[in-house]
Order: C-alpha cells, then structure tokens, then sequence
C-alpha cells in the first residue's frame, strides 16, 4: 500500500461519525463544502505575503482588500458567443428568465445576487455572479440554471470562462482576414473567442483569416479540439508542438513558396499561476519563488520565437495568470532590449473601458526560495547562476527603461473588480527582428528560408548561445527568393508526397508523441464520389470543392470535411513540418443504405451553416410550430406539420434535406434568429439529425422549458400539445404509430442511423 493510500486510510478512520464527504459533523471541513477527508488547507503563506509586500505591486493602503479577496471563492462567469445569430436570443432569455428566477432567492443563507455584465466586455455578452461553482452544481433551487449552463456550454452557444481570462482576446484586436497563432491554446477558451472574431460576419461562411491553436501536451491538444468544434468553424486548426520551437511554416503564393507570418499573436504562456489563488487553492501551500525562477526561461523562449513569427504591423499579445514581475516585467523587458527597436509596447489604456489595472512596475527584485533578495546580476554568487539570470533583472539605464514604456502593461488585482490576478502586454511589430534579415511586411511579397541560415549571435544577457532548435532566427545571404522557391520545392519532391494528401510527417524529421493522426486527404477535382453530391443538393458554382477532405486515404470515404481555401493552403505545404491533430468541420455523412438513394451523403448538422449558402436545392421553409413538432418528435408524419411545409415535402424525393426557419419581423414575440437544421424526407415523415444539446438550445430560444431527456416512443409532452388535444399526446400517438408502423408507408426501412448525441428532450411550456 501507498503512502497517499495509508494516509487516506487513517484519516477515514479518523474522522468522526455520519461524516461522509463534507457532510454536516465533519467539523470545518462540513462547514467549507469540501469533499473527500483531506484537511481544509489553510489560505496563509507568510512568504507570498512578504515578497508582493516588498515588491509594492498593490497600491498603499489596499494591502488587506486584496488579501481579503483572494480568500474568497472566485464569482462564476459566463461569456456569450459572440459570433453566433443567436447570441442576442440567447442574451434575452438569459435576462428575462433565468436570471429573473434568481431575484430574491436564499442558498445555504446566503442571498444569491442577481448576475451582472462586465463593464468592460462589449454588448453585455459576458456576465459574473457570486455563485460558486460548487453551489451551482449542488442546489436544488439553481438546479435548471445549471442545466441550462451545462446544455448551452456543450452545444457552444455559451463558455464558462474566468472573466480575467477573457482579456487577451479582446485586446488582440481580431479582424475577419488574420491569420493568428494561439501558441499555448489549451484547455482554448481563448482560442473559441478568437475563432467567433473570426466569424463576426455570418453571412461569411469562409472568412479569409485562420486560427493555428497550438499546445505541446498532447492530450490538452484534445480538450482543445472538444472546445473548438462547439463553434463549427472551417477556420481552426489544432496542432501539437513546443511553443518555443514552433516550426515556420509555408504557404503558396501565386506558385510560390513563402514563409507564414501571422497577423495576430497570442502568448498565453505556462506560469507558476499565483492569481489563480482564489480557484486553485493548492497554490496557497505550494506557492514559492522558485516556480518562476525556472519558468522565466521558457516564458521568455516562446516570446521571442512569438515574435519571429509575427508580421511587420502586427500585434502580439502575451499574458500570464502570475503577479510576479519575473514572468511579467521582466520577460516584455528582456524581449524589448533584444528586439533593438523591432517591438514597442502598445498603450491599450483607452480599448476597454470599465477594466480596472495597474500599469506595469520599472523597479523590482529578485527573491530565492529561502527568502534572499538580489537587485542585480552582479551580486548573485556564481553557485546561483543556474537558477537566477541576467534576464530576470530590471535594467540599469534609466533612459532604455523609460523608452520601453513599462508603465504600459496592464497589471489586474483580484480586489479590483472582483477577478482573479492576471497580466497583459500588447507588443506591436514595427520591423523584422535584429536576427531576421529578411521579412515580409504585412500582405508582403517577400520569403524567407530555413536553409542556408547562420545560428542567431549568443545572447550577451544569457551568457550562452541559443539553442537553434528553441531559437530559430536564420539570417539570409545572397539567396534569391527563386532560388528560396526552388530548394523548398525540390526539398518536397523528394519526400514522395502523394497531391492533395497532408500526411503525418516521416519519424526521422521530426519525434511524434501521443495518437497517431489519420491523414487529411484532400478530395481530387476528378473524384467520381463528388458529381451525385454536387447534383442532389443543386450546389453553387462556386461552392469550393477543392476544399473537402477526408480521413482516410483506402477504402470507402464515410465523412467529407471543409476547411478554408486558406487552411487547405498550409495543410498541404507543411506535412512533414507540423503534427495537426484536427482541422476542418463535418459537412456530409455517408448513408449506411445511401445506395438506395439518389445520393449516398446525408447533411451533418455541425456544418450546415457553413454549407447552406451553396446549397439550392431540398430545402423546406418551416415555421416555428413546426420547428418544435420536428425537435420534440422522433419521426413526425406529414400531417402534423403544417399545409406549407407538407407542399414542399410532398414533391421531393426521399434523402436529406435543410430544414430553414425564416424570423417573422413583424411578430416580434417570436423567435428572432434564423435557424437551420438538417433533416431526412422519409416516405411519409420527416425527421431532424441535431444532436441533444442544440435540440435543448432551440426548444429553449422558441419559450419551452426543458427538464430532461426522458423518451417515450419517440415523442415529447409539452404543455401546449396536451392542451390543445385534451389528452395526453402520448397516448394519441402510440395509438397513431402503432396504427401506422404496419401501413405500406413504414419509416423503419428509410431512414439512415441516428448519429449518436441525437436524442429528443422532454420539455413544456412554463404556464
């Protein structure tokens, strides 16, 4: 047995009797609500408080407030997906509904208060309460609250996001057409606000720019996938590097090859994590200076390889939930002095008005472990020099420092606004890094090579040279972009590339960890699988063919995915450079029967709204009645849905089909936001193929409360069926089924398998 395991043993036997996780008798550990027999760890590090106090990064007189604060539960936020049509639906129910039911409501004695917007988020789409998130999940009082946030999470219309967290983003300043790189994304909370920047034009299905979410963990690489496909963009790409070291990448420009360089930045890097306090109270005992000691190096690694791969006129923004001015001052500093000119912070104190901050600080010190404090290099011993670095030290002459404008970082405090601790820099590109001779300017026409390249000059601030796999900073002589374009070129032809395949990269090139990816193989312009697709769905000349894909490069093709022209652009031209983990969005779904039919692909409904704009043909206009008739009944018959609908219907033959609800602006009690959905024409049903959680969103958006997942035969209650039959509508419709089941016009036979997720919900409307 274990030590973790004698001493869980012990403490059970310890604890005193009906004590069972966190129950009243279980002494404070009752009293806190936490669970399991663990101690309830005490929220005190004299160190913590000794080296903050001496650093003066609070204001005088604050010191208690803000130590006050981070004893305290971190408030629950919320954010709207901004991007999304329904977001202003979404907005109105939250308001005129739950958050109503809220007023005047006791949990635990404690009054809950009613949610507020944050100040500084734009069009009220991002919320905070005092709710904890332990109170959220256990009252029964909040219990359809929580579900409605749990339901709406999954189906991606909201994110459950810390509000400090939500920064970065905003201050990136996103428009439709950059290209960004998310350097370290995961879990991606940040990354889904980039990709709804991305998307703020719906009616755009294929914005021009492109999101790279990067992170070394592999596994982390997948929460970030689960995160990023709640929003169904063809604009993200995941893929699994070490940020310090992320390769170039290259793209084809009019039939050339040139370096990628991004638009926008966003460097969210690993960090000791001391302004988490107030949710991870682990760090109370564990916090020492020692954490960002060793973090500094690599925080200031993936800065620098950050801005080498920036364009000249971009922004970068790097970010740490630390309040330490070694991982904050103290990297911006040292990227600033080794830029010489190239970068400048950006004064952002006027773009988000309402965010309480402090600006940067010019002056701190350096602290080890044991409490000894150093205030520059020359007076740490050399035994010391492994662990403490030139870096980590304000600089000496006052006219650099007042030039590179610290004051301009944003610094936030927890008992400021009611946050966690955070920090935020804004770099601006203003020309190519010292080391970088040649660069592209911003939609430039230059190119740069990996080869041919010297190791960037030893850091003098460093005392060592850089480690070209962690610092790649070539500087070209005498190579012509011909030339450039060539070598690339014959480089990629020797590695036996099949066209319009994006491959995992050969082992020797580069050493993979964790899953092995399936290919992404693009679908070829001859491919006799796309003609039937093209004429069942009467798609537009222009729809991008060239942009479908798939997963496997034998056998039968059982999904078809788009990217962007732009992402199937770096796909291709960067197999053996990058390991991509998932890209592109599901658009059509191979039938287990599609034979039968004049068309073997069905509709996904991940994709539709990406694919309708191309689509011209099967599809019927529904109405809203209609709507809630398909999302609470399995296989509705045609005669419970309405005259128009059937007219439609009736004509077309059996497959998939793109059911599309229209707002009514002249009835504005009615639902205020288009819907599309994707559905089957059997012989004489139809059915929708939406999966659970975005069945329960727009049952929610059109008035029904939804209280579970309960099926009976297929067919949902709601108050306002019952009403108007005068009986149980179950009743009436098993007698129908099972009437109808045995008639020549059985659905059982023509329609495909329900995806998995696709269940019904069981709803009704509020009296």
């Amino acid at each position: 047995m274990g030590r973790r395991s004698r001493c869980r043993r012990l403490q059970q036997q310890q604890r005193p009797e009906g004590a069972e996780d966190g129950a009243e008798g279980g002494g404070k550990r009752g009293e806190a609500g936490w669970e399991g027999g663990y101690p309830e760890i005490v929220k005190e590090n004299k160190l913590f408080e000794h080296y903050y106090q001496e650093l003066k990064i609070v204001p005088e007189g604050e010191w208690d407030q803000f130590m006050d604060a981070l004893r305290e539960p971190l408030p629950a936020t919320l954010r709207i997906t901004g991007y999304k049509s329904h977001a202003k639906e979404i907005l109105h129910c939250l308001k005129n509904k739950y958050f109503k039911e809220l007023e005047d409501l006791e949990v635990d004695g404690q009054k809950v208060e009613v949610p507020q917007p944050l100040s500084w988020y734009p069009e009220e789409l991002a919320w905070h309460t005092n709710l904890s998130r332990k109170i959220l999940r256990k009252s029964p009082q909040l219990e359809k609250f929580h579900q409605f946030l749990v339901s709406e999470t999954e189906s991606g219309n909201i994110s459950r996001q810390e509000a400090v967290s939500m920064i970065p983003p905003l201050l990136l300043n996103v428009q439709p057409h950059h290209k960004i790189l998310d350097m370290c994304a995961a879990p991606g909370s940040k990354t889904t606000q980039l990709i709804e920047m991305l998307h703020a034009d719906m009616n755009v299905p294929f914005p021009e720019g492109f999101v790279i979410a990067n992170d070394v963990d592999n596994k982390r690489c997948y929460l970030l996938v689960h995160q990023a496909k709640r929003l169904s963009s063809p604009c993200i790409m995941v893929v699994n590097h070490d940020a310090s070291s992320i390769p170039r990448l290259q793209i084809d420009v009019g039939g050339r090859k040139e370096i990628l360089f991004y638009d926008r930045i966003l460097c969210d890097v690993p960090c000791s994590g001391d302004g988490t306090m107030r949710k991870n109270i682990d760090v109370w005992k564990k916090w020492t200076t020692l954490n960002s000691l060793q973090l500094h190096g690599l925080q200031l690694r993936i800065a620098t390889r950050g801005a080498e791969q920036l364009a000249e006129g971009g922004r970068m923004v790097y970010s740490t939930c630390s309040l330490n001015p070694i991982e904050d001052e103290a990297v911006i500093a040292s990227l600033l002095e080794k830029s010489e000119g190239a970068l400048e912070l950006a004064d952002v104190s006027n773009e988000l008005p309402g965010l309480k901050w402090m600006p940067g600080i010019t002056q701190w010190k350096v602290m080890t472990k044991d409490g000894q404090w150093f205030t520059d290099w020359d007076a740490v011993p050399h035994s010391r020099h492994t662990q403490i670095r030139p870096t980590m030290f304000p600089l000496k002459d006052p006219e650099k420092l007042r030039a590179m404008h610290l004051e301009r970082c944003l610094r936030i405090l927890p008992h400021h606004q009611n946050t966690g601790g955070f920090f935020v820099a804004v770099l601006v590109k203003k020309s190519s890094m010292p080391w970088n001779k040649r660069q592209p300017k911003l939609q430039g026409k230059c190119a740069e090579t990996r080869g041919s390249a010297q190791l960037s000059p030893a850091d003098p601030t460093e005392g060592k040279p850089a480690d070209p796999s962690k610092l790649e900073s070539p500087s070209v002589t005498g190579t012509g972009d011909t030339e450039i374009a060539h070598a690339t070129e014959d480089l990629e032809n020797n590695g036996n590339r099949k066209d319009g395949v994006c491959g995992p990269p050969p082992s020797k090139k580069m050493k993979l960890f964790g899953f092995k990816e399936d290919p992404f193989v693009f679908i070829p312009e001859d491919d006799p699988l796309f003609p039937p697709i093209e004429k069942f769905y009467a798609l537009d000349p222009s729809f991008p063919r060239m942009n479908l894909l798939t997963r496997t490069t034998e056998g039968k093709k059982r999904q078809l995915y788009m990217v962007s022209k732009e992402l199937r652009n770096v796909l291709l031209n960067n197999s053996e450079r990058m390991k991509v983990i998932n890209t592109g969005i599901k658009v059509w779904c191979r039938n287990n029967s599609g034979e039968e039919f004049d068309c073997a692909f069905r509709l996904a409904q991940e994709g539709i709204y990406t694919l309708y704009p191309f689509i011209n043909s099967r599809i019927i206009t529904v109405s809203m009645e209609d709507v809630k008739i398909l999302l609470t009944q399995e296989n509705p018959f045609f005669r419970k849905l309405s005259s128009e609908t059937y007219s439609q219907a009736k004509d077309l033959a059996k497959g998939s089909i793109v059911l599309k609800y229209e707002p009514d602006s002249a009835n504005p009690d009615s639902l205020q936001c288009p819907i599309v959905l994707c559905g089957w024409r059997g012989k004489a049903s139809i059915r929708t193929f939406v999966p659970k959680n975005e069945r329960l969103h727009y049952l929610r958006m059109m008035g029904l409360e939804v209280l579970g997942e309960k099926k009976k035969e297929g067919v949902i209650l709601t108050n306002e069926s019952a009403a108007s039959t005068g009986q149980p509508e179950n009743e009436m419709t098993e007698g129908q089924r099972a009437g109808e089941t045995h008639s020549p016009d059985a659905e059982e036979a023509d329609t495909p398998d329900v995806t998995a997720g696709c269940d019904l919900a069981e709803a009704h409307l509020p009296r």
